[in-house]
């Protein structure tokens, strides 16, 4: 299922991502405070497991200016899941939020939309990205699209993804051909990185475009709603079928 959330606002971060999991975090205490401590928190430190969601921004009209994008129109948060309980808890806990605060920046609710998903049903789907496809190495490295295991690794964290989710991995090894892509590099703000080097943003090396995926065909109907990507529930790796 998904959510598309319209929210009028001046401005946000560039590195914008901790405030939509901020957003996220806050919708789903507002809706469920136990599933919330159930989803982040594990005997009373921060819960590091993946979680079955993925999401996406999209700034409508907007300047740059340093670290900030000034918005002339209005900010678009989509997020994608195909664990209904996950949307429901987060839906109500969005109309709950009608003005959500973050550091400086504020977003005003306008709007919330369920989207209906498009239909899989053939083992070679086309997608195209909505948030960017990081894929590390082994060693935490920022992989190409040229590396000899970019496919490996790609296919290492979707089979992480679905056996998170519904407790069994990739049925079929998947296969990535790019038609059109591109590299980005991502700002990100990480509190904990700022700790443990004193600078608190890193830059993810990553992918935008188009690309074709070639599996079983409930695994990429599953992927579709998971995301496809390390780093999916910090706003990575949603897809759209083209």
């Amino acid at each position: 299922m998904r959510l598309r959330c319209e929210y009028k606002t001046d401005k946000i971060p560039v590195a914008y991502q901790m405030m939509f999991v901020s957003l996220i975090k806050e919708a789903l205490r507002a809706s469920d405070q136990d599933y919330y401590e159930k989803l982040y928190k594990y005997k009373h430190v921060s819960n590091k497991q993946s979680k079955n969601f993925t999401f996406a921004v999209y700034v409508k009209d907007y300047d740059i200016a340093g670290e900030v994008f000034y918005i002339k129109d209005k900010v678009v948060f989509n997020i994608s899941s195909p664990d209904l309980e996950f949307i429901i808890k987060l839906y109500n806990g969005l109309l709950k939020v009608k003005r959500f605060e973050y550091k400086e920046y504020l977003l005003n609710r306008i709007r919330i939309d369920l989207v209906r998903e498009k239909e899989i049903t053939s083992s070679e789907v086309v997608f195209k990205t909505l948030s960017p496809i990081c894929i590390k190495s082994k060693n935490n490295k920022y992989l190409r699209l040229e590396d000899k295991f970019y496919v490996d690794e790609l296919n290492y964290i979707a089979d992480i993804a679905l056996c998170n989710y519904r407790g069994q991995g990739l049925r079929k090894k998947l296969r990535f051909v790019p038609i059109n892509m591109r590299k980005t590099v991502v700002k990100e703000e990480i509190r904990d990185y700022e700790i443990n080097t004193g600078n608190k943003y890193i830059f993810v090396h990553a992918y935008t475009g188009i690309f074709k995926l070639i599996g079983d065909v409930e695994d990429l109907k599953d992927l579709y709603a998971l995301g496809i990507s390390f780093m999916r529930n910090q706003g990575f790796g949603m897809v759209e079928v083209v």
